[in-house]
């Protein structure tokens, strides 16, 4: 029970990092629907990701894992599908501008979309499991 509470606040936090760092991602409820996609984003990846990952294993072992990404796009629009309110309608980064670096802005739609963010929760994910630890 306490692992499934983590999973949840870190899917939870990880969600709204997310929508802070790239826009696309829609929340119509506000803060209900957030913790309500959270709960849909945990279960999708308790349950959901790991028959996903079954069912892709021999493109995944050919590619050597790099097809997982799309597991997690399919884990993130059926969660899209279930809760009300929660939309991803595009991916838009802004861009970094610093003085020893930049990095441009850039949009994705659809799949893409799904794909990018994905990837960027996976990331927020793997930093926050690694800051807990």
């Amino acid at each position: 029970m306490k692992t499934i509470i983590r999973h949840y606040v870190l899917e939870t936090v990880t969600l709204y990092l997310a929508s802070q760092i790239a826009s696309g991602i829609v929340f119509e409820g506000g803060l209900p629907t957030l913790f309500l996609a959270g709960v849909g984003l945990t279960l999708a990846t308790l349950i959901v990701r790991p028959l996903i990952n079954i069912l892709i294993l021999p493109i995944n072992l050919i590619t050597f894992g790099l097809f997982k990404w799309v597991s997690s796009a399919v884990a993130l629009y059926l969660v899209t599908l279930v809760i009300p309110g929660f939309r991803i309608v595009h991916f838009t980064y802004a861009g970094l501008s610093t003085k020893w670096i930049d990095i441009p802005g850039f949009t994705f739609e659809g799949m893409l979309a799904f794909v990018a963010f994905s990837f960027l929760i996976s990331f927020i994910a793997s930093f926050l499991h690694w800051l807990i630890k």
